[in-house]
């Protein structure tokens, strides 16, 4: 499986192509601002986009939905509870597959009520539900400190510590991770009870 990781906006958003390595078949996720690089790197490695993927439905996250689907024809995929148009949705252990690759589907609430994180290949796509170095916002509608406490300690700890994280944004020291560094360095993951994380989430 091959990553291509795109910052994007003005937001550090990142945008990924994810390809399987065995077919060329490849999803986007999160596709937004600069399109262009999105669109060459799909046509420099002759790449067949299956799905769009949106790890929630923020604007910055799905700005270029429809400019990907007339490009690719690709149906977009979001969590059943997604207040936006899509074309499939996914539940809680879903699996995304394209060619040889899947991607299990964890849906992470917290940042918002329909956030999900991918997992597969020793990679895992958190979107705005865990940063390198922090956590998304909860303070949006669908927001929840409880959620993204029960999300982040019940979910994404217990995984596995050797996990490449890519996040849904560039905000922390470095644009990758692990579980296990953002155990040992990052402030959210520092164990605490559910009403210590709320506290703190303000």
């Amino acid at each position: 499986m091959r990553v291509y990781q795109i910052q994007v906006g003005n937001m550090q958003n990142f945008s990924y192509i994810v390809a399987d390595d065995d077919t060329n078949d490849a999803i986007i996720i999160d596709p937004s601002w600069d399109l262009v690089e999105l669109e060459l790197i799909i046509k420099e490695h002759n790449l067949n986009v299956k799905y769009i993927v949106n790890t929630h439905h923020h604007f910055d996250h799905t700005l270029g939905n429809d400019e990907m689907i007339q490009f690719t024809k690709a149906p977009v995929i979001q969590h059943e509870f997604s207040e936006l148009k899509n074309d499939l949705v996914v539940k809680d252990g879903d699996f995304i597959e394209f060619g040889n690759t899947k991607l299990k589907v964890l849906h992470t609430p917290g940042h918002s009520q329909d956030s999900i994180c991918l997992i597969g290949d020793g990679k895992i796509f958190t979107g705005d539900t865990l940063f390198v170095g922090n956590c998304g916002r909860i303070d949006l509608p669908g927001g929840s400190a409880k959620d993204l406490f029960h999300s982040l300690f019940d979910v994404l700890y217990s995984l596995d510590d050797d996990l490449v994280l890519y996040p849904g944004h560039n905000y922390g020291p470095s644009e990758t991770s692990t579980i296990r560094q953002e155990k040992i360095t990052n402030l959210i993951l520092q164990k605490r009870t559910e009403q210590e994380f709320i506290d703190m989430m303000g």
